[in-house]
């Protein structure tokens, strides 16, 4: 296990200046990887990990870019899910992921807000409630990795997102903005990607019964149903009655899983039995839909057959290298936490955000899952359409660009831009795209980020 790539070489430490105090950081032998926490307020510890590509290209007109990827829940880990499950260079089994991210970017993952994965609060009262309290937690954190880091500055910074991680993205997109405005963050932007993102709840609801229905997991019965309780929650949502409109969308996710004999939520292809995300009706009507979220991520295997389990990962092996964890702390049992601090923001929408970024010039790409049900397709058009973007009728009227892989010529997908804003039908995908369509993924990323790697990957 100790030869497996350049993960488990030994650590170096360096010394840096960190809030008036004097801190060791952590950098492998060779320098492509390094890891530490961040206090982004007193007592509240956000934990980074960064990869430096060993693929980087050498372009002087185009400069290589570096992804900072954020995971959903909210509450669930971008150091373990994202890094180990979907776009790392290692999978759950400490082997090599042959359609890694890095093959187009340097990956800058966070345990993201404080409280989730390896990240740690002092006092529960600090966990974060709101989009934009952690935005602000993130701004500081970059602030901390990118200000003392000269090579980073040299590498546009895109904000990719999945799922509830969409609205984190938004909100630290226009926060690392003005910061880098005011001269606080040494940093450029390159755009902020959204994928599957949890945008406008209202219209992923009002979406679900439709689209199961068009797809034929629910029949007129099961469709009226959802569509009662899915006006309700817009109800909620028009009142200002965040909590209210949460505790109504776990009542909604229960009464769909009852009616279509429990789809999968993450692909309407299939049951949640089939397995391990599944849940129990009572599970879903306390609507804990991140368990089924860490549940999907911890099922992902790269090789097939493989037995690695990502809660022992980065409980053991993974912590063991770090070196930094404290005692005290347990990756992921902090998730739930999260979770329901963020109770009173969950069904809040962030479409305004979009159209601040997009209004700022800001390259703003969103792309989606086929298959997806929570956050379908069919919603993300929906508010889409809401954007009061003054480019949104040109970029309605042009037609999509269809998109290949490997040279083949079976249609993968579908794209069409226009000036900052680009959208990316991604086909055969649910929820999670990297996953399932690994190869139009990274093409995709390497266009988003306009990698000089990008065509090569």
């Amino acid at each position: 296990m100790e030869k497996v790539c350049f993960l488990f070489v030994s650590a170096l430490f360096f010394a840096s200046l960190f809030h008036g105090k004097i801190v060791k950081a952590r950098t492998n032998q060779d320098g492509s990887e390094s890891w530490d926490y961040v206090e982004v307020r007193p007592k509240a510890h956000m934990f980074w990990w960064l990869y430096r590509s060993p693929y980087r290209v050498q372009n002087p007109s185009k400069p290589w870019p570096i992804i900072l990827w954020l995971q959903g829940g909210p509450g669930a880990s971008g150091a373990g899910f994202g890094n180990f499950g979907e776009i790392g260079p290692l999978n759950v089994n400490l082997k090599p992921r042959n359609s890694t991210w890095l093959r187009v970017a340097d990956l800058l993952f966070v345990d993201n807000p404080v409280g989730t994965g390896y990240s740690f609060v002092e006092d529960k009262s600090l966990l974060v409630k709101t989009d934009e309290e952690a935005a602000t937690d993130l701004t500081t954190l970059l602030q901390e990795v990118f200000n003392r880091n000269v090579n980073l500055q040299k590498s546009p910074l895109y904000i990719v997102a999945e799922s509830y991680g969409g609205k984190f993205a938004v909100t630290l997109g226009l926060s690392a903005l003005k910061a880098i405005e005011e001269g606080k963050l040494n940093a450029k932007l390159g755009g902020v990607a959204l994928g599957d993102t949890w945008i406008s709840p209202e219209d992923f609801v009002l979406s679900w019964g439709p689209l199961l229905k068009d797809v034929s997991r629910l029949d007129k019965n099961g469709l009226e149903k959802a569509n009662s309780l899915a006006e309700k929650i817009k109800q909620q949502i028009s009142n200002g009655q965040y909590v209210e409109a949460t505790d109504s969308w776990a009542k909604l996710e229960g009464v769909i899983s009852r009616s279509s004999n429990s789809v999968d939520f993450y692909n309407f292809l299939l049951d949640s039995e089939m397995d391990p995300v599944s849940l129990t009706t009572a599970e879903l009507l306390q609507g804990i839909a991140m368990k089924r979220y860490k549940r999907y991520l911890n099922s992902i295997r790269s090789t097939p057959g493989g037995d690695g389990d990502i809660y022992s990962l980065m409980n053991g092996v993974i912590r063991k290298k770090l070196g930094v964890i404290p005692n005290n702390v347990s990756w992921g049992d902090q998730s739930d936490d999260v979770f329901d601090s963020m109770a009173g923001d969950f069904m809040r929408p962030r479409i305004n955000e979009v159209d601040e970024l997009l209004a700022k010039g800001v390259n703003v790409t969103v792309y989606n899952g086929q298959l997806d049900v929570i956050c379908s397709t069919k919603g993300t058009e929906a508010w889409v359409e809401k954007l009061k973007w003054e480019g949104l009728p040109n970029f309605s009227n042009m037609d999509r660009t269809p998109l290949y892989c490997d040279g083949d010529r079976l249609t993968r997908g579908f794209t069409k831009s226009y000036k900052n804003f680009h959208f990316y039908w991604i086909l055969g995908a649910g929820h999670f795209v990297p996953v399932d369509q690994p190869c139009i993924a990274l093409n995709m990323v390497g266009a988003i980020t306009d990698s000089p790697a990008a065509g090569s990957a």
